[in-house]
């Protein structure tokens, strides 16, 4: 079955960087939409970045424009979220998701199938 596991969270300073790595095993990475998202105390998961299945275009929420970056290794089936300048407003736990599916619903949870445990970031100001 798919299996997707998150690393690199951690605890940063305002304006650092940090690079998470979501791991993927019992799926082709190039098959699907590889989705971030983040939910932060007492609020709503919410979407941060796809990388979508058919022709691997980016996509992210405006709140992270020009800061983050998702990417992935093929060859190592993994997929990694780049944050820089990092803002304490980005702490949260972040989600790696896995979607089979193409469209435009990379925005919504319930789009997605599979989904990891999570890492937590936090931003100290």
């Amino acid at each position: 079955q798919v299996q997707l596991v998150e690393s690199g969270g951690g605890l940063v300073q305002a304006g650092g960087s940090l690079r998470l790595s979501c791991a993927a095993s019992g799926l082709i990475l190039s098959n699907y939409a590889m989705g971030w998202f983040r939910q932060a105390p007492g609020k709503e998961r919410e979407f941060v970045a796809v990388l979508t299945r058919s022709s691997g275009s980016t996509i992210y929420v405006d709140s992270v424009k020009g800061r983050f970056t998702i990417s992935r290794d093929n060859a190592r089936n993994t997929v990694y979220l780049q944050m820089n300048s990092l803002k304490p407003e980005d702490t949260a736990v972040y989600y790696c998701a896995a979607s089979p599916y193409q469209g435009g619903n990379y925005y919504q949870v319930q789009w997605y199938g599979s989904w990891g445990q999570g890492t937590q970031v936090t931003v100290s100001s």
